[in-house]
């Protein structure tokens, strides 16, 4: 099978297409013909090792010390079940399915086997592969944070980086919860932003959006202290009485396959949409991360996989 190889960290030149073994299914695996895949700022920072000195050593003994132990990267899918291990129930040979694995990675292929009780629902049917690939990563962090917080109907919630893949789910999420939300993004992407369903956009390089009477009870930077650091501390001054800041880097996420579930049957509903900014070949995946490396990506960059 075709693969993209990651064997040591660096710059997005350290990827190589290569021919691999196509892995066999075992015992409660099923192996996916992954059809897309998606680059995400996370898949960058492995491949990069983009970790603060002090936390550059767990890092490398977490991953691999002088490249990633996982060499395929890739954490997103969206293709069709073509095989079975033993004892699998819960999926059939020619299911179409999506899904998310942050740990083992993978999903830079043609092929991968996934455990059957991981992070694997059903392809709803009204998405392509492409549009799929799209929802699993900044859905599933999002939804994660939104309720960490428990976010309710007719709260006020402010979003900064609205526009990025966790972002541009943050702000369809809050909304299906019954949230006010204020999205934070440049120029360039206040009419995405709007367009997703955010009662009020600012756009940042031209208003200071602590300034003003606003308060709101959650602040959710979805870009990242390591990005965002000088802004939350800002974000603070717009705290409603009780009122929550958190960042999409704040401790582990606990990834539910439930949480998944649930955001196919939004999209399926129409309910949240996947932003898609550019669509790769599998070929062209140095390309694409050159490109998630400039930080100005809208919603995801997805990869399509022949």
């Amino acid at each position: 099978m075709k693969a993209v190889v990651c064997t040591r960290y660096g710059p997005p030149e350290v990827l190589r297409v290569e021919e691999r073994e196509t892995p066999v299914p075992r015992k409660n695996e099923v192996r996916v013909r992954i059809r897309a895949t998606a680059v995400t700022s996370s898949d960058c920072y492995v491949r990069g090792l983009m970790l603060s000195p002090v936390y550059r050593i767990m890092g490398r003994l977490a991953l691999g010390w002088n490249g990633p132990r996982q060499p395929v990267l890739g954490m997103v899918l969206s293709g069709v079940v073509d095989a079975i291990g033993p004892d699998v129930r819960r999926f059939g040979v020619g299911d179409r399915v999506f899904g998310f694995n942050k740990s083992r990675f993978g999903t830079y292929a043609q092929y991968v086997c996934w455990p059957e009780d991981g992070l694997l629902a059903a392809r709803p049917a009204n998405l392509t592969d492409e549009e799929a690939a799209a929802i699993p990563y900044g859905g599933l962090l999002a939804l994660h944070f939104l309720r960490k917080v428990g976010v309710q109907a007719g709260q006020r919630v402010l979003v900064f980086g609205a526009s990025g893949a966790v972002g541009t789910s943050a702000v369809q999420l809050a909304r299906h919860l019954g949230a006010e939300v204020t999205g934070v993004c440049s120029t360039t992407n206040v009419d995405l932003v709007t367009s997703l369903g955010a009662t009020r956009v600012v756009d940042y390089t031209v208003e200071d959006f602590t300034d003003g009477t606003d308060r709101y009870d959650l602040v959710f930077d979805a870009v990242g202290k390591r990005k965002s650091a000088a802004a939350l501390l800002r974000c603070r001054q717009v705290l409603a009485p009780g009122g929550v800041c958190i960042s999409v880097d704040d401790g582990t996420p606990k990834l539910l396959r439930e949480d998944l579930v649930l955001l196919g049957e939004l999209a399926a509903r129409g309910e949240i949409k996947p932003v898609i900014d550019r669509t790769y070949a599998l070929d062209d995946i140095v390309e694409a991360h050159r490109y998630v490396d400039t930080g100005h990506k809208r919603g995801n960059v997805v990869i399509s996989v022949a």
